[in-house]
């Protein structure tokens, strides 16, 4: 092996070091999983073809937050703000209920835990980081000009210093409070607005026996059982649909209807937006077993769940989660791919 070969084999495994939280960054800024893997990978080319030039001015890891965040910035010039489906619609009762698909831009998208939350040695670390990426703080973020997004993200959730955060912006200290400050009273607003999710870091036990229930409820398609777990506020969501229910009894009344073909589903539990999902896969009457259908994630609050969210778009999001495309009927369990 040559000198040079060498270098670039060190080069290309410190780069890499880094990809789960750049990714988790970018993921914050974007609210896109591809788009963010997108940016990491555009950021890793930039970062190794600009190495010479490096020298060693700052941080390795400065140094690719700069250039990442100068990515995302030129990704988002576009203005699209990714959203919920009741960040641009109002709730619709269940007998106005209508299935109309947005375009896949229009939304804010799962990401696995595995690909954008390191696993810091602190727990409370880990627990900041989780929240981070929980789809109302995701959401509450693309409210924010583009650049109050990375100064929030970069001062809240990685701590980086205000002084830090001017020098990788390329503006003044005053300039990045100023900006913070600002973001945090947008995020406090849209907060007073709405419940947060309230899970814990491991799941406590009332948390594991609630998911357990649902479990049971969900694929014995029992809706006096799943009526029990939903809090009354309890909202449905189901991108690329911009339709979104409010209330127990309008979300199992949909269920009872329009969504009758989900009876008999599987669920399969995933690490989702830092908190509990599954992977639906509902009864395939051609080919038998079952196929993908839906990525769950799932907001519990105060011993309920308050949001029940379903993405729909299983060609894209299954290989992302590492989950296979077709689940055997004579098979009672599922190993998660890797």
């Amino acid at each position: 092996m040559t000198n040079g070969t060498a270098t670039t084999t060190d080069l290309d495994a410190r780069l890499e070091e880094y990809r789960v939280e750049l990714t988790g960054y970018c993921y914050r800024m974007l609210g896109s999983s591809f788009e963010a893997e997108d940016a990491v990978q555009d950021t890793m080319i930039r970062a190794w073809r600009s190495y010479d030039r490096f020298e060693g001015r700052s941080s390795l890891r400065s140094w690719l937050y700069r250039i990442a965040t100068n990515v995302c910035l030129d990704m988002l010039t576009a203005g699209n703000k990714r959203a919920r489906p009741m960040d641009l619609t109002e709730s619709t009762p269940l007998a106005r209920a209508a299935l109309s698909p947005r375009p896949d831009s229009t939304w804010l998208e799962p990401m696995p835990d595995s690909r954008v939350l390191p696993t810091p040695a602190d727990p409370a670390e880990a627990a900041v980081a989780k929240e981070s990426v929980r789809l109302a703080f995701m959401a509450a973020l693309q409210q924010l000009p583009a650049k109050q997004r990375a100064v929030l993200i970069l001062r809240e959730v990685l701590a980086w210093k205000a002084s830090e955060v001017a020098e990788l912006l390329g503006t003044s200290v005053a300039s990045v409070n100023s900006a913070l400050q600002r973001a945090r009273a947008t995020l406090a607003e849209r907060q007073q607005s709405g419940a947060e999710a309230s899970v814990s870091d491991p799941l406590d036990e009332e948390q594991q026996k609630l998911l357990e229930r649902y479990v049971a409820a969900f694929e014995g398609y029992d809706m006096s059982a799943l009526t029990a777990l939903l809090h009354e506020d309890a909202i449905m969501t189901m991108p690329p649909f911009d339709l979104w229910l409010t209330g127990a009894d309008d979300i199992t009344g949909f269920m009872t209807t329009l969504g009758a073909a989900c009876a008999n589903s599987r669920l399969v539990p995933v690490e989702v937006n830092g908190l509990p999902g599954f992977a639906q896969y509902k009864p395939d009457p051609e080919a038998g077993g079952h196929t993908p259908w839906a990525v769950q994630v799932l907001e519990i609050s105060d011993g309920r769940i308050t949001g029940f969210h379903c993405f729909l778009d299983t060609k894209r999001w299954f290989p992302l989660f590492g989950l296979p495309l077709h689940l055997e009927a004579e098979t009672d369990e599922v190993e998660q791919g890797a």
